[in-house]
Parts: C-alpha cells; sequence; structure tokens
C-alpha cells in the first residue's frame, strides 16, 4: 500500500487538519524520514498556509480546535507549530505532546521563532502589498491632516523590525501606521 493510499485511509479521505474533501495530497511533516507516521493528508488551503505563514489566515485555523486532539502525531505537531505561530497558548496549554513529539514539533518552530506577524485588530495576519481600512480618525503628526475611518491604505509594506507598525500612503504622503487601528480589505 502507498503512503497516499494508507493516508486516505487513515483520514477517511479528508484533510486531516480541517476536514476539507476537496484537493487533497500528502504532506511530510519536517524533519521527515518519509513514512506514513511521518506525513499527513491536507488539502491545498492548509498545505498553501503552512507553507507560507504570510498567507496564514487565523479564521481558518479553528478547526484546530478538533484536529489537536488527534490520536496521530504528526496531525499534533502541526497544530502545534499553527498554533505556536499564531500566539494561541490557551490552546497549547491544553494540548500534551509526549516528549519526543514536542522535539519534533520544536524542530520545525525555530525558523519560525524570529519572523515577525503583523496583525490587524481583529487579529488576521497581514501579508505585504495587502488594503487595509483605517478604523479610526488618526492625526498624522507632521503632515497637517487627519487619516479618515474608514480610509483604505493601499499595497502596504511591513516592516521587518516591529509587528506593530505598518507603512502604507494616506492622501499621497507615506506614513507609519499602528496594526491596532487597522482592518483588512
Amino acid at each position: 500500500m502507498s503512503i497516499e493510499e494508507a493516508l486516505k485511509t487513515r483520514s477517511n479521505n479528508s484533510c486531516e487538519l480541517c476536514s476539507s474533501t476537496e484537493n487533497l495530497s500528502v504532506y511530510e511533516v519536517s524533519p521527515s524520514n518519509g513514512t506514513v507516521e511521518q506525513s499527513i493528508y491536507i488539502c491545498d488551503t492548509c498545505k498553501e498556509q503552512i507553507d507560507d505563514t504570510d498567507k496564514m489566515d487565523e479564521n481558518h485555523w479553528h478547526c484546530l480546535n478538533d484536529s489537536m486532539w488527534s490520536e496521530v502525531d504528526a496531525v499534533k505537531v502541526v497544530a502545534y507549530r499553527i498554533l505556536s505561530i499564531l500566539k494561541k497558548q490557551d490552546l497549547l496549554d491544553m494540548l500534551y505532546l509526549e516528549d519526543d513529539v514536542k522535539n519534533w514539533a520544536d524542530q520545525g518552530l525555530v525558523a519560525q521563532e524570529n519572523k515577525i506577524i503583523h496583525k490587524d485588530s481583529n487579529g488576521v495576519i497581514l501579508s505585504a502589498g495587502d488594503t487595509v481600512n483605517i478604523v479610526k480618525d488618526l492625526e498624522v503628526k507632521g503632515a497637517g491632516f487627519t487619516a479618515k475611518r474608514g480610509t483604505a491604505v493601499r499595497n502596504i509594506s511591513l516592516p521587518q523590525d516591529d509587528a506593530d507598525h505598518i507603512e502604507g500612503r494616506v492622501n499621497g504622503v507615506k506614513i507609519m501606521i499602528l496594526t491596532k487601528y487597522l482592518k483588512k480589505g
């Protein structure tokens, strides 16, 4: 039996993270030796967000409330990593991992530790190039105008040293805006 066939059987032909039944494929949980025990069966949406955390949509990952209780160590490892990236400490505190499984999960987080994640006022992860809306009238110091509530700021850029700010143009002026006053558009 191939790895994919074994994973289809184990997962009842659905994503082991979000239970989707569309566009499924094998995902090796690194570091992996390519075995069924170190692989999971996931949908394209989950795979895309795991591979590029800038595209991670926190709302999609509410499914981890259920999948983190899986009997499969590889599923628990991925759930642990995602919850760690999203800083969901309340769920992490409930998740129990054996020491060897926890070490495996932590190995995949080393690369993520230094990466800054920008989130809007609702906790949605922001990416460079996104469009955001201002949720409160903001006085722009030094520029002599007020950025009005509802103003769209297009093609934002993200400073790599500060998760609380974004850069964008309002009224033709490039300004820094606190992420707590923004909503992804």
